[in-house]
């Protein structure tokens, strides 16, 4: 069945956009969802959608593995709004022309208003405004039925729109900052196209999960891991919320936190809160188990299960518990499974593909349709404090996704030492707010160097911060030369076993935020 509130379905097509679309409509109050661009039409139907956004891709319609959604997609009588790759494949669906350009149009383009009406409502007639163009196809003949809208030098049909069956297409992206306007023509589908309300809030979505939690639950206990970070501590809180001390805030100390963290956590959520606090110390199992293992995805599998053992021998101490709660939130579903399906995974994500099969808790994931700026704004709300809120995210397997190779106890102290240094010089500088993540990672390699006139052979650490919205998309951030060098300074000074510090200026794409 379909969402008890308005949602707006977004079929990915592979835009490296798609989920900015997602984060858009949501501030604009509507609800959205990210779905393969092959969901079946009983699917579609299935989840009640009050429009549908296609979004843009790299394909060309005429290209061998073109993506295609379903065909009846187009007579289902929902709202549509086709971007880029989206209004190019209804046009080709519907009975227009889509050819290549002569010309390929890339970039700001200025984009002039023939018809102010529906997606355009506010614009002035022939009003030029700057838009973001990405394709090097483009419409030439319009389905029957169809209307242009609007046009730029190179691209004739750039806005086109079939009133009657409420089907609209634009070749610019109005997702994205560069589009001056884009955000208004978004808003324009939504309210005045698909008839939305803008109820959609993080306020809202807390009173209708603290009522789907209570229900599912019942008198039942939940046991919920806490690791101090902004995703744990808010789901702990909201079921705190929800169903009181039957809560079971499980803090375990697998030996992969971060310098100090398993005391800064005790001491946040010993007092004040409505859930009862469990500290484990299983560090050594999880070390003994992650002995001699190099490969990153038998990491987060061996990490996986060792933190359901736990929490099943808990849970039987416990009694009543069926249910495990943790903080998986929207970027991790959607970058487990990419829009060609699970044979194009990235990755296990540690809080998706990591838990084994014959789990006998049921799982409970109450965060799994925000994302992060969401997630942050709801821990506000739930009076979580800002320095909690306000943390650099930290994988689930911890350190262990950071020290490449072998984890052993003195690999483990060095990053521990050198990612201190690292987050009090962030700190130190004012930056700590303005970065989505920095950290350190442990190299599989030494380098040669010179410390006290002797010739050393040590580990190489990687500095890496970058800035992001959501983690989907991020870029390196650069950190400015002098806190640089004290934090390479520091580290090479006070920890030993290092002697290098190197800076990763890679973005995501094509690299990942973590190193493995």
């Amino acid at each position: 069945m379909g969402k008890d509130f308005e949602t707006v379905l977004i079929l990915d097509f592979g835009s490296q956009y798609t989920q900015l679309i997602a984060r858009k409509t949501r501030e604009l109050g509507t609800y959205s969802e990210i779905h393969s661009y092959n969901t079946s039409i009983e699917k579609i139907l299935d989840l009640n959608p009050g429009g549908i956004i296609l979004s843009g891709g790299p394909q060309s319609v005429y290209s061998d593995n073109a993506p295609f959604p379903d065909k009846k997609l187009f007579s289902c009588g929902i709202p549509i709004f086709g971007i880029c790759y989206g209004l190019q494949l209804l046009v080709h669906f519907l009975g227009g022309r889509v050819t290549a350009s002569k010309e390929r149009e890339y970039g700001r383009s200025f984009l002039v208003i023939n018809d102010n009406s529906c997606i355009f409502n506010g614009f002035r007639p022939n009003e030029k405004t700057a838009v973001w163009m990405s394709h090097g196809d483009r419409v030439d003949v319009i389905p029957e039925g169809f209307s242009a809208m609007a046009k730029t030098d190179n691209s004739p049909y750039s806005a086109i729109a079939d009133k009657a069956r409420k089907i609209y297409g634009v070749q610019f992206h109005p997702e994205v900052a560069h589009s001056e306007r884009g955000k208004e023509v978004l808003e324009n589908f939504l309210v005045r196209v698909c008839g939305f309300s803008k109820t959609w809030s993080v306020g809202s979505f807390i009173e209708r999960e603290i009522k789907k939690i209570r229900k599912q639950v019942g008198n039942k206990k939940v046991i919920c891991a806490l690791s101090g970070g902004v995703d744990s501590s808010v789901v702990a809180s909201l079921l705190g919320k929800a169903i009181g001390r039957k809560t079971k805030a499980l803090f375990i100390n697998n030996g992969l936190l971060r310098k100090n963290e398993e005391k800064e956590v005790e001491e946040v959520f010993n007092n004040g809160y409505n859930f009862d606090l469990i500290s484990v110390d299983a560090a050594g199992s999880f070390l003994a188990s992650l002995k001699g293992i190099t490969d990153p995805e038998q990491k987060r599998k061996i990490i996986g299960r060792e933190f359901i053992t736990v929490f099943e021998e808990k849970a039987k101490e416990l009694g009543d518990i069926e249910f495990l709660a943790q903080g998986t939130l929207y970027p991790d579903v959607i970058e487990s499974v990419s829009f060609k399906g699970p044979s194009s995974k990235i990755k296990s994500h540690h809080n998706v593909g990591g838990l084994p099969e014959n789990m006998k808790l049921k799982l409970i994931e109450p965060l799994r349709e925000l994302f992060k700026d969401e997630v942050r704004e709801l821990g506000r709300l739930l009076g979580i404090p800002d320095e909690i809120v306000d943390r650099h995210p930290f994988p689930g397997p911890g350190l262990a996704v950071r020290i490449l190779g072998e984890i052993t106890e003195e690999r483990l102290t060095i990053l521990k030492e050198a990612d201190a240094i690292i987050t009090d010089e962030i700190r130190a500088a004012g930056l700590y707010s303005m970065i989505w993540q920095a950290f350190g990672v442990l190299l599989p390699v030494r380098s040669v160097g010179v410390m006290g006139d002797e010739r050393t052979y040590e580990n190489v650490c990687v500095l890496r911060a970058v800035s992001s919205v959501d983690g989907m998309t991020a870029d390196w951030y650069k950190i400015p030369y002098e806190t640089l060098e004290k934090i390479s300074s520091r580290i090479i000074n006070e920890v030993k076993g290092i002697n290098r510090v190197v800076y990763d200026i890679s973005s995501k794409p094509p690299s990942t935020i973590e190193w493995e």
